[in-house]
């Protein structure tokens, strides 16, 4: 019998996480995850719990218990940085993080000994490399994705550099977050319980605002005031990591100083580049044939395998090699104009801009829209949305362009959604 319970909470836990816009895919290793992650008490729990922020009051009549002992639960669950806790408005809020970017990360963002790291990371491998149906849904399911590149700062020259707008600058985050905490990285954490970390820094893994806060408050990060901040940011661009960060232009909650071979995102990049995993920066890499000498230091700076090399056609030289880009799945990330050790490389603005969407809600909104699961948004099973959250959804929705409104209105199903984009389109 007990057997059972623990395969129905886990089970409902599964699917509660699935409801997310970017999902996560049912499967036996999720379940040893989370096995792993919370007690059986927890999951069951925690799989009632609405997707948008709530109160412990609310968390109290959702699970039917007194308040405190409903307090004391989402403490721990916080504690384990299961749960993000943050203050609004004086009141105490708790929001349950996607696996990704979110409490997959957390568990590997410090050494701990309450749960067996080693035996984590080695299911987390498997989930996304081996079994790759989470991996594909997280990052190649729809056009509006989790993350994004940053422009690496060194390779804008003077005269593009009044086209990389704030929010396109990892420095610019830094300084303008109201918590900026660092820890581990869990992507070359994980990779060395499993045999195939490289030599990158492990503490580079900056989270920022809420979710940085929350993560300090509870030990899972340290934190850093600004100038520390952009001391690190160097050490990255010094070892040639990715700035690969939250895809908003408003408060961004994380930005992961990538490697080409730990990251889940760079990895990605490579085995579905042309799928779009990971949302470019602005620029492309132009490359100077007449200066190009074919060093090849550029193909190894790069993490997608975006850079080649070809025969330069060179009659008088004909071993002459010269570097190709291959602009389909290239980053824009400027790794390569830094590497290039004849001047043969600068960044130049894309054709077309990359849009990133304002805030977390609009992102959450285009992502659910693309996946259909608008609904689950809106009509949480668990707890119906207040008049105000249903509200900005809604707001979002409707500054959408039509295509992607009238995407919406066919899984709401609505007629008042339907009224409100047939009131917009006259």
């Amino acid at each position: 019998m007990a057997h059972q319970t623990l395969k129905s909470g886990y089970t409902e836990l599964a699917d509660r996480l699935n409801r997310f816009p970017q999902g996560a895919v049912p499967s036996e290793l999720l379940q040893k995850i989370l096995s792993i992650l919370f007690t059986e008490r927890e999951a069951t729990l925690v799989a009632l719990l609405p997707i948008k922020p709530f109160t412990a009051k609310k968390a109290a009549e959702l699970w039917k218990i007194p308040f405190t002992a409903a307090k004391k639960t989402l403490n721990r669950l916080s504690d384990k940085a299961l749960l993000l806790d943050m203050e609004e408005d004086g009141v105490t809020k708790y929001v349950l993080p996607p696996p990704m970017a979110g409490f997959f990360e957390f568990s590997l963002m410090r050494l701990r000994k309450d749960i067996d790291q080693k035996v984590l990371s080695e299911l987390f491998y498997e989930y996304m490399n081996v079994e790759e149906d989470f991996i594909k849904s997280l990052f190649t399911d729809g056009e509006t994705q989790l993350g994004r590149v940053y422009v690496n700062e060194p390779a804008i020259t003077p005269e593009n550099a009044l086209q990389v707008l704030d929010y396109e600058r990892a420095s610019e985050i830094i300084r303008t977050a109201s918590h900026r905490g660092i820890g581990v990285c869990y992507c070359r954490h994980k990779m060395k319980h499993v045999g195939r970390s490289c030599d990158a820094p492990m503490e580079l893994c900056m989270t920022f605002n809420n979710t940085g806060a929350s993560l300090i408050r509870h030990n899972f990060a340290r934190a850093v005031d600004v100038a520390e901040g952009i001391d690190l940011l160097q050490q990255a661009y010094d070892r040639n990591l990715v700035q690969f960060g939250e895809n908003v232009r408003q408060r961004v909650n994380f930005i992961c100083n990538c490697c080409g071979c730990c990251c889940e995102a760079m990895i990605a990049a490579r085995r579905f580049g042309m799928l779009h995993p990971v949302h470019t920066t602005n620029f492309l890499p132009e490359i100077n044939d007449d200066e190009c000498i074919g060093c090849g230091r550029c193909v190894g700076a790069c993490p997608v395998e975006a850079m080649g090399l070809v025969s330069a056609n060179d009659p008088h030289r004909p071993k002459r090699e010269k570097a190709k880009l291959n602009e389909e799945i290239c980053l824009g990330c400027g790794l390569c104009v830094r590497a290039c050790a004849s001047g043969a490389l600068r960044l130049e603005s894309r054709p077309e801009r990359v849009i990133t969407p304002l805030n977390s809600t609009h992102r959450a909104v285009v992502m659910a829209i693309e996946r259909g699961k608008l609904q689950n948004l809106i009509f949480d099973n668990r707890a119906l949305m207040g008049h105000r959250a249903m509200a900005a959804i809604l707001g979002v929705i409707l500054k959408l362009p039509p295509v992607k409104r009238a995407m919406a209105s066919r899984q709401m199903k609505s007629r008042y959604m339907e009224a409100l984009i047939e009131r917009l389109n006259h």
